[in-house]
């Protein structure tokens, strides 16, 4: 028994199944002549749009939030009433560019040391224009060049890779206030339950009776 019946829910279904809340308002009712001399009463049914109710119209345009973000960084966190995100984006943004100037600081002075102390050509003396400035007096004369070289290298790659993390920082901004821009709308509320409802009814096509199953999935 049970197994019919869930089979019958399930050929009904498709036909009378409404993709949104549905409120009823009876006008008038109508008398269906089936096979076999049987008729079926039911009254009429007119079914309201329900598409344009429960829209909250002060919820942020996600392309606004979009270009908010990207022109100032934490305007769209601001916007979306995330204002909480505002200080991690600073505060991710600030140390990493912070980190950044101490790096090209570092370069820059390990890149005027190998400079200024390694020997040129056809003299084979160190050069005395300081191109890239005077040795930072930290650094010792009598260092190695092997390793002032690889110290230069190494904070410049190290400051090229801070500079792609704040871009992903940056983007990130962007992309996360757009999609909470986006999700503001969904239902985050503790009831997300549905409420069916099951009721007789006529097919539209064939005017044979049926069930209607009607699925309620916004509780506000």
């Amino acid at each position: 028994m049970s197994l019919f019946l869930s089979a019958a829910i399930l050929i009904c279904a498709p036909a009378t199944a409404y993709p949104q809340s549905v409120h009823r308002t009876f006008s008038h009712n109508t008398d269906y002549n089936l096979a076999n001399g049987i008729s079926y009463h039911q009254p009429f049914v007119a079914l309201n749009d329900t598409l344009g109710q429960g829209v909250n119209t002060d919820l942020p345009d996600p392309s606004s939030v979009l270009y908010k973000s990207m022109i100032i960084p934490g305007w769209g966190q601001i916007v979306n009433k995330q204002a909480w995100k505002v200080p991690i984006v600073y505060g991710i943004l600030g140390g990493l560019g912070y980190f950044s100037v101490h790096l090209t600081k570092k370069y820059h002075d390990y890149r005027a040391a190998y400079y200024n102390l390694n020997p040129r050509p056809p003299s084979n003396e160190p050069p005395t224009d300081q191109r890239f400035g005077p040795t930072p007096s930290y650094i010792p004369e009598n260092a190695s060049l092997e390793q002032i070289r690889n110290l230069r290298n190494e904070y410049r790659n190290n400051r090229d890779l801070v500079y792609v993390g704040i871009v992903l920082a940056y983007g990130l901004n962007i992309i996360d206030a757009y999609v909470f821009a986006h999700m503001r709308s969904f239902d985050v509320s503790e009831d997300l339950s549905m409420r069916p409802t099951i009721s007789p009814g006529i097919m539209a096509q064939s005017n044979a009776p049926g069930i209607t199953l009607s699925i309620d999935l916004i509780t506000k």
